[in-house]
């Protein structure tokens, strides 16, 4: 008689455990509230893989103008490698209350500066998941589209401290306000690297490793600002504006490597966008959509880069910089003749005032327009002199 009891209250315990014990819930993105002061005004999104443990990887994904925390979450691809990998994914969200096109602003001084506004949220939702997910603090990573992108630079700039990596997919290098969306700037590496170097004074590294995408057809961010980028970010890290590896991966990419520590992805033919590869292979990834374009998952060859995947190709020793000739030759290289107008949005030439000067020379080409053709000659690395008749 006791074991008949025995065994009921056994049953009995059982079933109320299994009643009120509530069950796991599937992981999913999630709003987060009260994670810091949000002088910015944002607000955060999460997404934690089940039995993620402590000491992962944290990923902080920038959506683009006039999308949001779940269009990126559910086209990007991230939720498949944060789960294959093992990473927590931070998802900041504008609001149209701040930008009529919910566009981060990264063009605003308020929002780009370490301390205050937009960028200081973004780090106050990196606190919140080391504190929060225990994500390792040596393993923050960084990336976006578009306005995302370029908030994407921001966050490098203003807080080099906190991330371990980034990728700016079409996006713009820093504090070049919205000037750079349409033409080419004429300024050297050093000028590019000064303004990275002014966000933080005193800063001396170690500074993240930066991955850039761009697709060549890009109309809506001229694809001039791939190289300004690269510019900027290998004068930054120290190293030379000349590849140390050129290579080709899927989706007609040309993927060019500077020192191990920064890579220029150029997708061939692809518009404004982030490249996806819908598909179930390790490499492939996301899904289609506005601004979402097939061709190559980037998302998992930032993940690779950033040594999320267990290797990093290409690697990442870093060789000695080299010093660009201070004299750039007038002689010798590619020559390429175009409008005016083209040559700006080529990152070859720059206009002020409606007049069309050669980048690196300065030399007048007359006014900004399709009109006028001329024939520059690449002597050196973003430095072009006029070559008409002459090649």
């Amino acid at each position: 008689m006791y074991r008949r009891m025995w065994w009921s209250l056994v049953a009995a315990v059982l079933l109320t455990a299994a009643v009120v014990a509530p069950a796991r819930a599937a992981a999913t993105l999630t709003e987060v509230t009260g994670f810091g002061s949000n002088p910015g005004a944002l607000r955060m999104y999460s997404y934690l893989p089940t039995g993620l443990a402590n000491n992962r990887p944290l990923v902080v994904a920038l959506h683009g103008c006039t999308q949001s925390a779940s269009d990126y979450y559910g086209h990007a691809g991230w939720p498949k490698y944060a789960d294959l990998y093992q990473a927590a994914l931070v998802f900041p969200e504008q609001t149209s209350a701040n930008n009529a096109l919910s566009c981060f602003n990264w063009f605003t001084a308020g929002d780009i500066a370490r301390g205050g506004g937009e960028a200081l949220s973004i780090k106050q939702m990196v606190d919140y998941a080391v504190a929060h997910y225990g994500s390792n603090p040596s393993k923050v990573f960084v990336t976006g589209l578009s306005a995302g992108g370029a908030m994407t630079a921001v966050m490098l700039a203003a807080y080099p401290d906190v991330f371990a990596g980034g990728g700016v997919v079409a996006g713009l290098p820093y504090n070049c306000g919205t000037v750079c969306q349409y033409q080419a700037q004429s300024k050297t590496p050093a000028q590019w690297g000064n303004l990275v170097r002014a966000a933080n004074p005193g800063y001396a590294g170690p500074w993240p490793r930066v991955a850039i995408w761009y697709g060549t057809s890009d109309t809506t961010v001229v694809p001039a600002n791939a190289t300004e980028l690269r510019d900027q970010w290998t004068n930054v890290l120290g190293v030379s504006q000349t590849p140390t590896n050129t290579d080709s991966l899927p989706g007609s990419t040309t993927r060019e490597t500077y020192g191990g520590v920064v890579q220029l992805n150029r997708v061939q033919g692809i518009a404004h966008g982030t490249p996806v590869a819908p598909g179930s292979a390790e490499s492939q990834c996301g899904t289609t959509g506005t601004y979402y374009l097939a061709s190559i998952c980037s998302s998992y060859y930032l993940a690779q880069f950033w040594g999320l995947t267990g290797t990093t190709t290409p690697p990442t020793t870093t060789p000695p910089a080299t010093t660009p000739p201070t004299t750039p030759p007038t002689s010798g290289g590619s020559c390429f003749t175009a409008s005016n107008y083209a040559h700006t949005v080529a990152g070859r030439a720059h206009q002020s005032g409606g007049y069309t000067y050669a980048n690196g020379s300065n030399q007048a080409m007359g006014l900004w327009n399709v009109l006028i053709t001329h024939t520059l000659r690449r002597t050196a690395d973003n430095y072009y002199v006029l070559a008409d008749g002459q090649c």
